[in-house]
């Protein structure tokens, strides 16, 4: 989110919190305690992807004051639209990009911890290619790959999502107005999101780019309009 930050740093104060934490609760600890020792109460709270979700977990808490929430490439909230998104990945590589991608899948449910962060480094080259539309650049400013800590995080999540009724009614508390900006090319499909969260939040809005992927900010016909809107939205 480093690129959006800087762009939108030019006319308000921004904060970029950095997650650390190996457990879902640790990260809405972590990012609240970022918030409320760091920010001007209340916040307008911008995540992408995982950061999204995280996001409605803080709002629902009530315990930090968000004025909006705007959600950005959001992860989707069924496990049948989850499972389309290898699927959808898959469909947009070449036969020999596939063919590493799931050697990799398989060497790592085998390779050791220490040993798992240049795995994911490749195989996160390969899905760039999946989950973008036109790029202007490949470099998403990533600072460090932590793949147990995603792992840890993520099947906290799944179990939650996997519980029946469990994410509906944590996110119906949420009062506060969100915006959600959904490339058109996104590898998350937006039936695992729209309807969810037009069922559970109280105020929400859709912005969907037409030839976009999941990282609208590098996407060379989309970036101007997905800032217009950030900064409207802001």
């Amino acid at each position: 989110m480093a690129p959006v930050a800087r762009e939108l740093g030019e006319i308000m104060g921004i904060l970029e919190p950095l997650q650390t934490k190996d457990s879902l609760h640790g990260q809405i600890e972590e990012l609240k305690d970022q918030l409320t020792n760091h920010a001007d109460i209340p916040v307008t709270l911008i995540g992408s992807s995982w950061g999204a979700v995280l996001a409605l977990f803080l709002a629902a808490r009530k315990e930090v004051i968000t004025e909006k929430l705007i959600l950005i490439g959001s992860a989707v909230f069924d496990a049948e639209n989850s499972s389309r998104i290898e699927t959808r990945r898959l469909e947009r590589l070449d036969a020999e990009k596939r063919r590493r991608y799931e050697v990799i899948k398989g060497e790592l449910e085998k390779v050791k911890m220490e040993d798992s962060d240049s795995f994911v480094e490749e195989w996160s080259e390969i899905i760039f290619d999946a989950d973008v539309y036109d790029p202007l650049t490949r470099d998403l400013e990533v600072l460090e790959v932590q793949y147990e800590l995603h792992k840890k995080v993520w099947s906290d999540f799944v179990a939650l999502r996997d519980k029946q009724g469990f994410l509906k009614s944590e996110f119906s508390k949420i009062d506060t107005p969100t915006v959600v900006i959904h490339g058109e090319f996104d590898h998350h499909p937006i039936q695992g999101i729209r309807p969810f969260l037009e069922s559970c939040l109280q105020e929400v809005r859709f912005h969907i780019l037409p030839e976009c992927g999941h990282y609208p900010w590098i996407e060379r016909r989309a970036r101007r309009c997905f800032f217009d809107i950030l900064r409207r939205e802001v």
